[in-house]
C-alpha cells in the first residue's frame, strides 16, 4: 500500500553557514539556506508554491523561532498556494506537513526551513539569558512545579529521565560519554561543525558538571544557522539535477499525555510513540537501516532513541554503546555522522535531517559513512516532542 508521505520526495536541500554568534541576521541565514535548497532542486523561486517552518514567527524562546513564514514569504517574493507555521507540531512538524500538502495536491514544491539564532541571543550571558525571557512574567504550566527547585532548563528535566534509566538498568556516564566522543570525532570531519577538536573520555569526565548526570560535553552546542529542503511531488522526482530522496514513512504519534511531569514511565519518552508509529507505516525493518541521525540535545537522548526504534532492547542502550564501535563511521550503525547537535550545532533536530540528505546524496566527504540506502532520523528530546522519519535513496 502506498502511504501519503511516499507521494513526496526531497528534491533539494541546503544550508547556511553554521557557527557561534555569526555576523548575520536570522533572516539572512534563512535566505541563504532557502536559495541553496531551491538551486539544489533545480527550481526557481517562481516554481515554489508552498512554504513551511517550525515553530513559526513569534513563538519559542529568543533565538529558537527564526523568521516566520510570512516574513520569509515576503523576503523571497514567493507566490504560494499553501503555507504552514505552528509551534505545536514538533521540530519536524513543518516538514511532515509539507509532505502531506504535496501528497494531497495543495502544493507541488514546498520550501521547508528551520532557522536558529540561539548563540547570538544568548550572548555572553549563556543559555540562561535565552531561557529566561521576561524575568517578571509568571511561571506557568508544568514549570510551576519545577521552578521552586531551580529546575528551569531542559538539562534539569532530561537529567531526571537519565538518572531513572541509570537506576533501573545500570546505564553509566561512560555510556553517555561514548556518544559525546563519537559525535565530536565525526564533527572533526565536518567543515561546517561548531566544535571540531577531538575529545577523549578523559576530557569528558574532566569537564564541569551541569546537572547530574550531565556535564558540559553532554549538552548540545547553541549556534546560529539555517537548513532548508524542497519537498516535491514524486512525479517530479526525476526532473531535477540530482537524484531525489524518497520518504518511506513518518512517525508522528503521541499516545500519552504530552506533559513533562506526568509521563507514565520515566525510562521512556515521546520517541517510543513516534518510533512505533514509524514502523507501523513502513514495509522495511531494522535490518534495512544503514545509519541513524538521532536527536542529541543531551547525550542521553540518542540512547533513548536507539531503544525506542528497536536497535536494542529496552534498558540495553548502554550495553549497545559500549566501546563505541557499533556507532562509529565505519561501524554497522553509524550515528550522527556530521557531529550531531553535541558538536555540529543545535539546529533543533532539522540539522539531523539535513545530514541524512547529505549522506544519501554521497556528499559527506571525509565523513561519508559508506553508501547508505536507508537512514532513520529521530527528532525530539522529551515527553512532549517526538518525530521519526525513514528516508531512502
Amino acid at each position: 500500500m502506498t502511504r501519503p508521505e511516499q507521494q513526496a520526495v526531497i528534491r533539494g536541500f541546503g544550508s547556511s553557514q553554521v557557527g557561534r554568534r555569526l555576523p548575520a541576521s536570522e533572516m539572512a541565514l534563512t535566505v541563504d539556506a532557502c536559495l541553496a535548497a531551491i538551486a539544489d532542486a533545480g527550481l526557481t523561486r517562481d516554481e515554489i508554491d508552498g512554504l513551511a517552518t517550525f515553530p513559526g514567527g513569534g513563538f519559542d524562546t529568543p533565538g529558537l523561532a527564526g523568521p516566520g513564514a510570512d516574513d520569509v514569504h515576503a523576503a523571497l517574493g514567493l507566490v504560494t498556494n499553501w503555507k504552514y507555521g505552528g509551534p505545536e507540531g514538533g521540530q519536524l512538524g513543518g516538514f511532515f506537513s509539507a509532505c502531506l500538502a504535496v501528497a494531497t495536491g495543495l502544493a507541488r514544491h514546498v520550501l521547508v526551513y528551520r532557522t536558529v539564532g540561539e548563540a547570538s541571543a544568548q550572548g555572553a550571558a549563556g543559555r540562561a539569558a535565552a531561557l529566561s525571557g521576561n524575568a517578571n512574567a509568571a511561571v506557568s504550566g508544568f514549570r510551576r512545579w519545577l521552578a521552586p527547585f531551580d529546575a528551569h532548563s531542559p538539562v534539569n528535566w532530561i537529567a531526571l529521565y537519565a538518572q531513572r534509566h541509570m537506576h533501573e538498568f545500570g546505564t553509566t556516564r561512560e555510556h553517555l560519554g561514548t556518544i559525546a566522543v563519537n559525535n565530536r570525532s565525526n564533527a572533526g570531519r565536518n567543515p561546517n561543525a561548531v566544535y571540531r577538536t577531538p575529545i577523549t573520555l578523559e576530557d569528558y569526565f574532566g569537564a564541569r558538571m551541569i546537572s547530574t548526570p550531565f556535564g558540559m560535553y553532554d549538552c548540545d552546542a547553541p549556534c546560529d544557522g539555517s537548513v532548508a529542503f524542497v519537498v516535491s511531488h514524486i512525479a517530479t522526482a526525476d526532473d531535477g539535477p540530482h537524484p531525489s530522496i524518497g520518504i518511506e514513512s513518518i512517525g508522528w504519534a503521541m499516545r500519552h499525555r504530552p506533559l513533562w511531569d506526568q509521563w507514565p514511565d520515566m525510562t521512556e519518552m515521546a520517541a517510543w510513540d513516534a518510533a512505533a508509529h514509524l514502523w507501523e507505516r513502513s514495509d522495511l525493518s531494522l535490518a534495512d537501516v544503514d545509519q541513524v541521525q538521532l536527536y542529541d540535545g543531551f547525550s542521553f537522548l540518542p540512547l533513548m532513541w536507539l531503544e525506542a526504534l528497536g536497535f536494542c532492547d529496552k534498558g540495553e542502550g548502554g550495553h549497545f554503546l559500549e566501546g563505541g564501535k557499533r556507532i562509529a563511521l565505519d561501524g554497522p550503525l553509524p550515528l550522527n555522522t556530521g557531529g550531531g547537535q553535541l558538536s555540529g550545532g543545535r539546529l533543533h533536530g532539522c540539522g539531523l535531517l539535513h545530514e541524512a540528505c547529505v549522506q544519501l546524496a554521497d556528499r559527506g566527504g571525509d565523513r561519508q559513512a559508506g553508501r547508505p540506502d536507508t537512514v532513520a532520523v529521530g527528532v525530539g528530546g522529551g515527553p512532549t516532542a517526538g518525530a521519526a522519519l525513514l528516508v531512502r535513496r
